[in-house]
């Protein structure tokens, strides 16, 4: 199942000739739609990129039996709600991952994760990690009292809770935006977010916990089902 799945997971970062270094990773993405899609998280997406000094987003991507690729990519969909983002890439199509079309997962399911943790410390080779689903749980409740409230949980509140996918497999800075998909069949059930849940899931802790988070592939289906993909 990882000789599957890893031809459809890439880096996602920005490139430019002229800064040293040349290449920034920003998080892991994934394959989707018709093989010239990939989707990620929306915080793994930068707010700008400076064109104008030749920076462009780009993925690195390594279909199976060939090099590391480098494909121009645009954003073409945002959900910032659910932290997803939907990338168009440039050239040939690339080998997909199915997303999961029966609606949350079971607490308790195999599930598996592969994606860049760390980033180019630790070199752009995909790792995978596995692990269950040890929870569906909100992704913001109420404080017991205001001292635990900041901006980010208000805002939250307002814009609305839902349910995300709390893992007992550990990922890491890089994980963001890659794919959360079953052992048995290799279909996404979500996708890895080490930023946006943690500030509104452990908002009121001084030290974060080593929990990992997924936000469900459903979201991602309606954000794909919106651009037409």
């Amino acid at each position: 199942m990882i000789a599957q799945v890893k031809p459809s997971v890439v880096v996602v970062g920005t490139y430019q000739l002229t800064r040293s270094p040349k290449f920034i990773m920003r998080g892991t993405g994934f394959v989707v739609g018709d093989g010239r899609h990939v989707a990620t998280n929306a915080h793994v997406i930068p707010d700008k990129v400076n064109e104008a000094a030749g920076e462009r987003l780009v993925v690195l991507a390594r279909p199976a039996g060939s090099a590391m690729q480098q494909r121009e990519a645009r954003s073409v969909a945002v959900d910032a709600l659910h932290d997803l983002a939907l990338l168009r890439v440039d050239g040939q199509a690339l080998p997909t991952l199915t997303l999961h079309d029966t609606g949350l997962v079971r607490e308790g399911q195999s599930v598996a994760f592969t994606g860049f943790p760390i980033g180019t410390v630790l070199g752009l080779s995909p790792v995978t990690h596995r692990g269950i689903i040890s929870s569906v749980t909100p992704i913001v409740l109420p404080g017991s009292n205001a001292r635990e409230l900041n901006a980010k949980v208000i805002q939250r509140l307002k814009s609305g809770s839902f349910d995300i996918y709390q893992l007992d497999a550990t990922a890491y800075p890089g994980n963001s935006g890659g794919p959360l998909y079953e052992v048995s069949r290799g279909e996404v059930v979500g996708i890895i977010n080490m930023v946006f849940v943690k500030e509104s899931k452990e908002s009121t802790l001084s030290k974060p916990s080593g929990i990992s988070f997924a936000i469900p592939a459903h979201f991602l289906r309606d954000l794909m089902r919106e651009a037409n993909q």
